[in-house]
């Protein structure tokens, strides 16, 4: 059994981080010393490691709750094959999104001079215009 401290710092997230996730149920509540130290599994890491590259890979908090619960109740991949496909369809959406921002603002900077008074600058106009180009 482990201390939260070793813990965290074995699985690269903060105290509070643990903390937090055994509050949310992502983690199992821990063991308590007679003196309420929290003691957990060395598995604790691993647990910890698996939510750590979820988030990293942009999953919230219920698709990773999910993917526990399937992984610790032997799901099945196209159960967790849909919840990633789920996700890759929102970041192509989110690259789509930037796509269009980077077009829209390389056009703009393009048609900015970067000399004279901001009077009439196309990058100020586009933003006071409304979407539909009404000013």
């Amino acid at each position: 059994m482990n201390t939260i401290g070793k813990i965290a710092g074995s699985a690269g997230v903060s105290v509070d981080t643990v903390r937090f996730y055994e509050r949310t149920g992502l983690l199992p509540r821990a063991q308590r010393t007679a003196s309420g130290y929290r003691l957990y599994a060395e598995a604790t890491v691993d647990r910890l490691r698996f939510i750590r590259q979820a988030k990293m890979l942009g999953f919230s908090l219920e698709d990773i709750a999910e993917l526990l619960r399937l992984n610790d109740g032997g799901g099945s991949r196209r159960a967790v094959r849909g919840i990633a496909q789920r996700r890759l369809a929102e970041v192509e959406r989110r690259i789509a999104d930037l796509e269009r921002m980077r077009a829209t603002l390389a056009h703009l900077v393009g048609e900015c001079s970067g000399s004279g008074t901001v009077h009439g600058c196309p990058i100020i106009e586009s933003l006071v215009r409304e979407p539909d180009g009404r000013g």
